[in-house]
């Protein structure tokens, strides 16, 4: 578990600065390789996601703390990267320390977030017991919503209340019960594999370029730009020329490139 004191817990004082950081650095290695077990489980909350969005249902994530954070980050680069309306994704989290440890306001917040049968909730926990994540699954349970339940604990009480339960176990942090650590990098590794493959699934990518990008500023006008010209075969300049008459829709450009 992630409060438990890391095997070289007391040596840490007395470590170089390198040293330090090479020991944090092989911890996080360990992490990503403890999400292999659990890809199968990752894949059916993969399809379960996409299965509901196709369908016009919403993506709930509820979180606090670090994984509150994490799932923010996730929901809020959706609807740039994937051309989705920003209520597509939503992430809903408890900041203030003692709203963790509320029960009833997860349920409260699942009710006002209007999770309906369509949606997807995915709760975040590292220790998997955190109340306020579980008082929002039950609360989405109630209301017919499928429910995600990702942690670091195997046996977590989150865990067997869910239709999938997503655990990686990343063991002792290196400060112990520091969730920003490996839990936090996990979590969004694992949230990453969520979003993306389903949009993925769901077409709003094209051979690995984001064709629903929102061309928002000057650095993302110039990816659209290339991702035109990369699937058109088009010379950049003619691609940024049809991606202005296009008004910035990539798919509308391709479009418009196929039929010329």
């Amino acid at each position: 578990m992630s409060e438990d004191p890391h095997p070289r817990a007391d040596e840490l004082d007395d470590l170089t600065a390198y040293e330090l950081v090479a020991l944090m650095h092989a911890e996080d290695h360990n992490a990503v390789a403890a999400i292999a077990p659990a890809l199968e489980d990752i894949a059916l909350g993969v399809e379960l996601v996409a299965d509901r969005l196709r369908a016009g249902g919403r993506l709930h994530y509820f979180g606090a703390g670090t994984s509150g954070l994490v799932a923010a980050m996730d929901a809020a680069e959706c609807p740039d990267t994937f051309g989705v309306p920003a209520d597509t994704v939503q992430a809903h989290i408890a900041t203030a320390p003692q709203d963790e440890d509320d029960r009833g306001l997860g349920q409260e917040t699942a009710r006002a977030a209007h999770v309906t049968p369509g949606d997807v909730v995915v709760g975040i926990s590292a220790s998997g017991r955190t109340p306020f994540v579980i008082g929002a699954l039950e609360e989405a349970t109630a209301r017919g919503a499928a429910t995600i339940a990702l942690s670091c604990n195997s046996k977590s009480r989150m865990g067997r209340g869910a239709d999938i339960a997503i655990a990686i176990e990343t063991g002792p942090e290196v400060i112990a019960g520091s969730t920003r650590l490996k839990a936090g990098t996990v979590q969004k590794l694992v949230l990453n594999m969520l979003s993306t493959a389903a949009f993925t699934r769901l077409g709003h990518t094209h051979r690995g370029r984001m064709v629903g990008v929102v061309a928002s500023n000057e650095k993302l006008i110039g990816r659209a730009a290339k991702i035109v010209a990369d699937l058109s075969g088009l010379p950049l300049d003619e691609a940024r020329r049809r991606l202005d008459e296009a008004g910035g829709d990539v798919r509308a450009a391709l479009a418009a490139a196929r039929r010329a």
